[in-house]
């Protein structure tokens, strides 16, 4: 499925890297964390090579309701009560001066990427919770102000609006602020030691890493399999739906999310936990709200997004672990991928080139509170779940009884294998177990995909690798008889 930005953009072909080359930075990651780091470094003077496994934006960048805000959510009481009043600030200081950011390089460097300022709004059905919020947003020194009626088809009590925030296309932007930087594409990395990064085709030497793959594929020195999970969240666009001059958020596990493009508006929700699927549909689900909502739209487009959830609800930017100095991370960006990229770029150019930046300590990965270890301790049993399950778990189906167009855990000779049966009956078979730490997969019908519970490593029916950590495919090492078929 196609969103979209990629809908709307195309982009020259890169390269991929050949033989061995030395400079002083080397990012791992062409998605916007990765090409806006990149591009800080070399307007600082550090040279800079980009290695990107697919293509510039080709991860979740593309996949973005492409939202540019420090307004994330109903956080703003919760986070003061959790991390307190100078915690909170600074994080809300740091993602403001991203927004910032985002417009000053689009007016100075006059990228065409249909950047527009737009309010951003979290409407509620509970009104003493919106006064709550809008009290400690102004704690915080927000400019946010309480609105009874917003321009929504929704019953609620009303939207707390942050002004000045913005919204634009992410591809655009990205492939554009790319055309002055060094990016191999096709290019994955393999191995990271010390200073030297080795992929298939050739290696760079760096003074500096940084990855900036989403989720970190290294789990050692680092941790962050144990520290994050990803969670899946889906967006339709519409046309004949009218038209919006704001962003929203609805407060709540299952309140929708709106902003306009072009003719367009994008109606996001339905998040979830990778590799734990909810019944029904997600996309059936926004559609129904839809057909509610607006009943003369038309649905245009679908796609769904990744998110890497930390424990504590900041992410993780700045040195990948202690005993790596030169290396960098920028992950966890929860499901504020757009100003979070550009809080990292900020920060770890600063932390390269030896500036000191205020927010630096907040979002440091060193970082460890209490209030973490209920979280830790779940994500563990989360993982001690699916690791069990490849043991425990006995399929009930067989390639013989799958229906056609449907993927399930299978019994074959030489063990457990999923399979997947194409609508003209032809049987895909893949390994079930997650070559990044072992966990058994789950099949996903509403995206006829192989999801990871664990950590969230996704894989097509055929077991092409769409998401990481894991770095390679599930190609099946045996073939299912033609009397099982």
């Amino acid at each position: 499925m196609e969103s979209i930005w990629e809908k709307t953009c195309d982009s020259k072909k890169r390269p991929a890297l050949k033989g061995h080359i030395q400079t002083d930075a080397v990012v791992i990651g062409a998605g916007m964390a990765g090409i806006l780091t990149a591009w800080h470094l070399e307007q600082a003077g550090v040279r800079t090579v980009v290695l990107e496994a697919d293509r510039i934006g080709g991860g979740q960048t593309r996949n973005t309701t492409a939202k540019i805000t420090s307004q994330h959510g109903m956080f703003c009481h919760a986070f003061i009560e959790k991390k307190g009043e100078e915690t909170a600030r600074k994080y809300v200081q740091a993602n403001q001066a991203a927004v910032e950011e985002y417009k000053k390089i689009v007016r100075e460097e006059g990228i065409d990427c249909d950047l527009a300022e737009s309010d951003s709004y979290v409407y509620s059905m509970d009104s003493e919770k919106l006064k709550q919020e809008a009290k400690a947003a102004r704690r915080l020194g927000i400019d946010a102000s309480l609105e009874e009626k917003i321009e929504l088809p929704v019953f609620c009590a009303g939207a707390l609006r942050f002004p000045g925030q913005a919204q634009f296309h992410p591809l655009k932007f990205v492939r554009a602020l790319a055309d002055g930087l060094t990016v191999y594409e096709d290019t994955q990395v393999r191995a990271v030691e010390n200073n030297l990064v080795t992929t298939a085709c050739g290696s760079v030497g760096a003074d500096k890493i940084v990855f900036a793959v989403h989720f970190p594929f290294l789990n050692y020195p680092g941790m962050y399999f144990a520290r994050m999970h990803q969670e899946r969240s889906y967006v339709i666009a519409l046309e004949n739906a009218g038209k919006l001059h704001g962003m929203y958020i609805g407060d709540g596990r299952d309140a929708l999310s709106f902003r306009q493009y072009d003719a367009c508006i994008l109606l996001g929700g339905q998040a979830h936990r990778t590799g734990e699927n909810r019944e029904g549909g997600c996309y059936d689900r926004l559609k129904e709200a839809a057909k509610q909502m607006y009943p003369e739209s038309r649905v245009t487009a679908c796609w769904s997004a990744q998110d890497c959830i930390t424990s504590d609800g900041i992410p993780f930017i700045g040195n990948y672990a202690a005993d790596q100095p030169d290396w960098f991370v920028a992950t966890g960006f929860q499901k504020w991928g757009m100003s979070s990229a550009m809080v990292s770029a900020m920060l770890l150019k600063d932390r390269i080139c030896g500036v000191k930046n205020p927010y630096a300590e907040i979002f440091d990965p060193s970082r460890f509170s209490a209030e973490e270890i209920p979280q830790l301790m779940k994500e563990g049993g989360k993982a001690v779940k699916g690791l069990t399950k490849r043991f425990f778990h006995l399929p009930s189906e067989t390639a013989a009884s799958l229906k056609r167009g449907h993927g399930a855990v299978v019994e074959a000779p030489q063990g457990k294998a999923g399979v997947y049966k194409t609508e003209e009956g032809r049987i895909c078979q893949v390994d079930i177990v997650c070559p990044h730490m072992g966990c058994e997969l789950s099949w996903n019908p509403q995206e006829r995909s192989w999801d990871c519970p664990c950590h969230g490593s996704r894989f097509d029916f055929e077991g092409n690798l769409i998401d990481g950590p894991a770095q390679e495919g599930i190609y099946a090492g045996w073939s299912i008889s033609e009397k099982q078929k």
